[in-house]
Parts: structure tokens; sequence; C-alpha cells
């Protein structure tokens, strides 16, 4: 891995405009609404926690796409 591929997966990578705050935004609306399906129609347990902790972690990537491209 090259030294800048470090830098740039391990630097801050703010909002370049309105477009990517907004984009921000829907994405986790869209997270947000789908967390809530999965916890009406799920029942409690283990693997309903997982799910909604992979969705946690999907977002995060999403987010990353956003910011960092």
């Amino acid at each position: 891995m090259l030294p800048e591929d470090i830098n740039h997966r391990f630097s801050y990578h703010p909002p370049k405009d309105a477009e990517t705050i907004k984009a921000h935004e829907d994405v986790r609306e869209e997270f947000r609404v789908t967390a809530q399906l999965l916890d009406a129609m799920l029942p409690d347990s283990r693997e309903k926690s997982l799910a909604i902790t992979k969705l946690e972690e999907a977002l995060m990537w999403a987010n990353a796409a956003i910011a960092r491209n």
C-alpha cells in the first residue's frame, strides 16, 4: 500500500459542498428507515442485534464512500 493511500484512508474528509452534506443526510435517513423496519419486523434476538450492527457498519462505509470520493 502506498503512503498516500494510508494517509487518504486515515484523514478527515470534510464535506466539500452542500450537495455532499445532503448525500450524507440522505444516506443516513435511508439506513434509519431500514433499521426501524428491521426493529419492527424481527423478534428480539442476537441475530436482530447483529443485523442492526451490520447495518450500522454499512452506513459507515457508505458515508466513507461519499466522503473519500
